[in-house]
C-alpha cells in the first residue's frame, strides 16, 4: 500500500503585489525523507500523515512539502514548477501507487492561476488515474465544487486556531484507509453559502459559529456509518470565483445522505449571516488607543490590541498612535522589516539610533516610520514552535533586531513569522506578562494562548488589506452580486434557489 505525499501551501492576499516566489518557498521545503525527519512528531498535516500513516501499515512516500504562511500571492513559477515536480515523481511510480495524499490550503493564487489547488488536483488526477486521492485542507480555504469532483476524499481543519492540523493529516489517512478497503463505499458532497465573512470573525469559539461547529460535531456523533464534516469559512481577502463558505461531508451513508448534511449546514449558516458577520465589537484606532491607554494602568494582565486587518506584519498604524500617545509598556513583536533589520545590526547593540519601520507592502499599510530608538539586541533566531498550533515546527526568522522605542519594545524580523504565541517574547528572553499593551495581527490563531494570559482583546480596525469592512476591497473576480454581504441579498431571506 505505498501512498506518496506531497503539499503546497500559502493563504494568498490577491490585493498585495508582492509575490511568494519559488526560492521563497523553497528556501524551506523539505523532500523525500527529509518530510520525515522535520515534521515526525509536530502537530502538522506532515505530522499527522506520518503518524497515523504508520499505524495504518502504509508505506509514505514523501515527495516535497512547500509551506509559506498567509501573505501575498504565489508566482506562477513556483506554483508551476512544485506542480510539475509532484507529477513528475507520481509518474515515476505510477505502477507501484496505492493513492496519494496531499496538503493545499484552498486559498492560494497567483497571477495566472485564482485556483491553485484545481490546477495541482487536475494535474495529479491526470497522472494517477482512478487510484485513490485525499486532500486536507486549512479551514480558511475558498474550495471550488470543481477541485472536490476530481477527489474522493477531502478533510479540512475544525478550528480556528488551528490546534487540530495534525488530527487533520490523521483524518485524511483514515479516509485514505477505507478507500483502499472500499472505494464504493465512501461518498463525498460540498455545499456553498454565498456568504463570505472577515478573518477576524472566524474563530471557532465564537457565536454563533461555535454552535454551527457543534451541530455538525453532533450529526458526525450521530450517524451510523463513518461521517466527517468540514465547515470552512474561507478567506475573503483572496479574490476568486469560489471565494467564501464551504461545507464539505465525506461518509460511508451514502450520496444522498451526505450531500442532505451539505446543503443542510449550508443553509444554518446562511441563516446565521448577519451574527455571523458581526460576532464581536470592532474599535476605531483612536477609540482603542485612547482605551488601552487608560485601562492598562490598572489592569491586572496585559491589553492585547488585535491590528487583525495587516496581512504582511508591517502596518504602523497603531504603533504610531501608540507612539503619539506615550504610551509606555508596550511590545510589538515580529515587525517584518529586513532594511530595519540590517540598519539596527549596523548600528550595533547598545546604541541609539534612527530607524525607519514598516509600511513597505503597501500604502495601506501605513506610513514609514522614523522613529530614534535604543538597539537591545541584534542576531540571528531560529526555534521550534512551542505553542498549540504547528507544535514543534521549525521557524527561522533570519536576523533580527529588538529595540526599545521610549518605552515600546518592538522586536524586527528579516522572514514572515506569526507572533501568536509566547515564543515571539521568550526567544528574546522576554515574558509577555510583564506589558501593559501587546500588539498583534493575528486574526483568530493568537486566541489559543493570548486569551488566557490576556486581560481583554480589543480588535482595531485600521485600513490595510485584512480589513473587517469587506465592501472596501476591489474584487474582480468574485461576483459582487452573488454574495453577502456584497449585494442585495444582505435584503434577502432565502437562499438562491428557494431554500429559506
Amino acid at each position: 500500500m505505498r501512498i506518496a505525499f506531497a503539499g503546497f501551501h500559502i493563504e494568498s492576499v490577491s490585493f498585495l503585489t508582492q509575490e511568494a516566489t519559488y526560492g521563497m518557498f523553497d528556501a524551506s521545503a523539505a523532500r523525500a525523507a527529509d518530510i520525515f525527519g522535520r515534521y515526525c512528531g509536530t502537530n502538522t498535516v506532515p505530522g499527522g500523515v506520518i503518524k497515523a500513516g504508520a499505524a495504518a501499515g502504509l508505506d509514505l512516500m514523501p515527495i516535497v512539502y512547500a509551506y509559506q504562511g498567509a501573505v501575498g500571492p504565489a508566482s506562477d513559477e513556483a506554483v508551476e514548477r512544485y506542480c510539475a515536480e509532484i507529477c513528475a515523481a507520481l509518474e515515476a511510480v505510477r505502477g507501484d501507487l496505492a493513492g496519494v495524499i496531499l496538503h493545499l490550503h484552498g486559498a492560494a493564487v497567483s497571477p495566472s492561476h485564482t485556483d491553485v489547488e484545481f490546477l495541482f488536483i487536475e494535474n495529479i488526477r491526470r497522472v494517477i488515474g482512478d487510484l485513490p486521492l485525499v486532500v486536507a485542507f486549512d479551514y480558511h480555504g475558498n474550495i471550488s465544487p470543481a477541485s472536490v469532483a476530481l477527489l474522493d476524499a477531502a478533510v479540512a481543519y475544525k478550528t480556528s486556531p488551528h490546534v487540530d492540523m495534525g488530527q487533520t493529516g490523521e483524518r485524511a489517512v483514515g479516509w485514505m484507509s477505507r478507500l483502499l478497503a472500499g472505494p464504493d463505499r465512501v461518498s463525498m458532497a460540498i455545499a456553498k453559502p454565498p456568504l463570505i465573512l472577515p478573518s477576524v470573525f472566524s474563530a471557532t469559539n465564537l457565536d454563533p459559529l461555535a454552535s454551527i461547529m457543534a451541530e455538525a460535531a453532533r450529526i458526525e456523533d450521530e450517524a451510523p456509518g463513518a461521517l466527517d464534516i468540514s465547515v470552512m469559512a474561507g478567506f475573503s481577502y483572496a479574490d476568486t470565483k469560489d471565494t467564501g463558505f464551504s461545507v464539505i461531508v465525506v461518509g460511508e451513508t451514502g450520496q444522498s445522505e451526505v450531500d442532505a448534511i451539505a446543503e443542510g449546514l449550508a443553509e444554518t449558516i446562511w441563516s446565521e449571516r448577519r451574527a455571523l458577520s458581526a460576532p464581536a465589537p470592532v474599535y476605531s484606532l483612536a477609540d482603542a488607543v485612547d482605551y488601552a491607554a487608560i485601562k492598562a494602568k490598572y489592569a491586572r494582565a496585559p491589553i492585547v490590541l488585535l491590528e487583525h486587518a495587516d496581512r504582511m506584519n508591517d502596518s504602523t498604524h497603531l504603533l504610531k498612535a501608540l507612539i503619539d500617545k506615550g504610551v509606555k509598556k508596550v511590545a510589538v513583536p515580529f515587525i517584518w522589516d529586513e532594511a530595519a533589520v540590517r540598519a539596527a545590526i549596523s548600528a550595533g547593540a547598545g546604541q541609539e539610533t534612527v530607524l525607519h519601520i514598516g509600511a513597505w507592502s503597501s500604502a495601506r499599510a501605513g506610513k514609514r516610520l522614523q522613529v530614534r530608538c535604543k538597539v537591545i539586541e541584534t542576531g540571528l533566531k531560529t526555534y521550534r514552535i512551542s505553542g498549540p498550533m504547528l507544535t514543534g515546527q521549525a521557524v527561522d526568522l533570519g536576523d533580527t533586531a529588538l529595540i526599545d522605542i521610549d518605552g515600546i519594545i518592538v522586536s524586527l524580523v528579516s522572514r514572515f513569522a506569526f507572533a501568536v504565541d509566547e515564543d515571539a517574547f521568550t526567544i528574546f528572553g522576554l515574558n509577555p506578562r510583564d506589558f501593559g499593551v501587546i500588539v498583534l495581527r493575528s486574526k483568530t490563531h493568537f486566541r489559543a494562548v493570548y486569551e488566557d494570559i490576556a486581560e481583554e482583546i480589543i480588535i482595531v480596525d485600521t485600513p490595510d488589506w485584512g480589513t473587517s469592512n469587506l465592501n472596501d476591497l476591489p474584487y474582480s473576480k468574485l461576483d459582487r452580486t452573488a454574495v453577502y454581504p456584497l449585494n442585495a441579498l444582505a435584503k434577502a431571506s432565502v437562499l438562491p434557489g428557494g431554500k429559506q
